[in-house]
């Protein structure tokens, strides 16, 4: 089992940052990718951006791609959503993702077998 929790959400105004942290605690070291998801109002659960946990590659969705930067610090179990110029668009609940196999892509929410309970932002015009 693989715990997670997110933190750093908020309410921010349009043009803002924010950084997002989800830890992770338990069988992390089966860990192969850990991904970002966001739902908006009314929308359906939509790829943010994951990173490979052992290597660091990452990937993001073309929506937040130059604004959305993705990090991982394993000493601490850690991962990061570093976000830039936020738009209204954003608003959502964003959750963290983990997954310890290989089926699917990492855009894919079911590539994923572990989540968080989310964490909201709002981000105001």
């Amino acid at each position: 089992q693989v715990q997670l929790v997110e933190s750093g959400g908020g309410l921010v105004q349009a043009g803002g940052s924010l950084r997002l942290s989800c830890a992770t605690s338990g069988r992390t070291f089966s860990t192969t990718v850990m991904g970002w998801f966001r739902q908006g109002p009314g929308k359906e659960r939509e790829f943010v951006g994951a990173i490979t946990w052992n290597v660091g590659n990452t990937y993001y969705a073309d929506s937040v791609k130059g604004r959305c930067t993705i990090s991982r610090d394993n000493a601490k179990n850690t991962v990061y959503l570093q976000m830039k110029t936020l738009k209204p668009e954003d608003t959502g609940v964003y959750y963290c993702a983990a997954s310890d196999g290989y089926r699917g892509g990492v855009m894919q929410t079911a590539r994923y077998n572990y989540w968080g309970q989310g964490t909201q932002v709002t981000v105001s015009s």
